[in-house]
Order: C-alpha cells, then structure tokens, then sequence
C-alpha cells in the first residue's frame, strides 16, 4: 500500500446542522489515494457486475456512456473529516446498470483498476442512492479524483465511493474491502460518526 496523500486544508464551521459531528468545510476538493494513480484508457475500461452465480454483465465506456444520465448535487464527507457542501456529478444511477442482473445476494464487494477494494450492503448501492460517474462540476473526472470514472456512494464516507472502479461482484456473505481489513468501519455511516471499528 503506497503512502496517503496529504497536503489539504479546510475551515471549521460552528452550528451549521448539514455537517455530520466532527466534520469542517472545505472549499477545495482534497486528494487522498492508497497508491498510485491508474491510468485507464477509455478504449480498455470496463465495468462489470459480477453475480454470485456467475454471470457477468458488462459494460464497454461507449456502452456506458449511452446510457441514461442524470446529475446529482450531493454533499461529500470524508473520513479524515473534510466535508464539501454541493459538489455536482454527471453519471449513471446503479439502478440502470442493476435493471437485467438477477441477484438474491445482500453484499457487494466494490473493485477497482489498481487493486482497491471496498464493501457495502447491497440495498446502499440501489434506489437512487449510488451512481457511476464520470464528471464533476461540468468537467471530465480528472484521473486523480478518480476518473476516468468512480463510484458516487454520498451518504456514506468518502472511502466507499470507490476511484477508478471497474466493476461489483455480488455476493451472499459479507468480505470486507481494503480499509475495512486495516480497522475502518465497515459501513461508515458519517452522521453516526463510524470512522473505526468499534464506533
């Protein structure tokens, strides 16, 4: 695991009630990566789910870029405790990808170009709570934030909305994901603080 990237900075904001408990405002969009940045070129990527049975569906960046877009404007919240109020992202609501998957599993295992792992409850990722995207505030996702495509998990930390996520596999058994296995808190709820295991 290669070093975390460090270096941002925000303010503190006193009695805002859209902030989950120990977060602070920051203006600008902080980086933050267990390693190094892969460099996926669009005719290569690829996103997959993964059944547990087997199956596999895919999806090519022409494909996935055909598909119904919608733009959500949702607030972030990383565990190192930054929070950024109104980002705006283009990309494709998990629902359209999950409308021809049959699936009894509960659990996802979220994987990424470059090795990165994160699990969530299957239901998280579904209902209008998750999306695929690939741009932010009007401009391609820039492969440091993690284009040229990431998963968008809002309501959870920031860990969960996997960077260059390349497919799902779903699963009938809970396997916890990178940071999960280091001692992060497998659900990471920001509003019940669930930074840690144990909290």
């Amino acid at each position: 695991m290669g070093i975390v990237s460090r270096g941002f900075r925000g303010r503190r904001r006193e009695g805002g009630d859209e902030l989950p408990p120990g977060q602070y405002l920051v203006e600008d969009f902080p980086v933050l990566s267990a390693g190094p940045t892969p460099r996926v070129p669009l005719d290569r990527w690829e996103f997959a789910i993964d059944t547990e049975d087997g199956q596999t569906h895919r999806w090519s960046w022409q494909e996935f870029m055909a598909l119904p877009m919608q733009t959500p404007t949702v607030d972030i919240h990383c565990v190192t405790k930054w929070t950024k109020l109104g980002t705006t992202w283009e990309g494709v609501s998990l629902d359209v990808f999950f409308e021809d998957v049959e699936s009894a599993a509960e659990y996802a295992l979220v994987y990424s170009y470059g090795g990165y792992t994160t699990n969530l409850p299957l239901e998280e990722l579904l209902d209008g709570k998750a999306w695929i995207v690939h741009s932010f505030d009007g401009e391609e996702l820039e492969p440091r934030h993690g284009g040229p495509a990431r998963l968008l998990v809002p309501h959870l930390y920031f860990w969960k909305s996997a960077k260059w996520v390349r497919g799902i596999r779903l699963l009938n058994e809970d396997s916890p994901g990178v940071w999960e296995t280091a001692g992060y808190h497998n659900y990471g709820d920001p509003w019940r603080e669930q930074r840690y295991e144990g909290d």
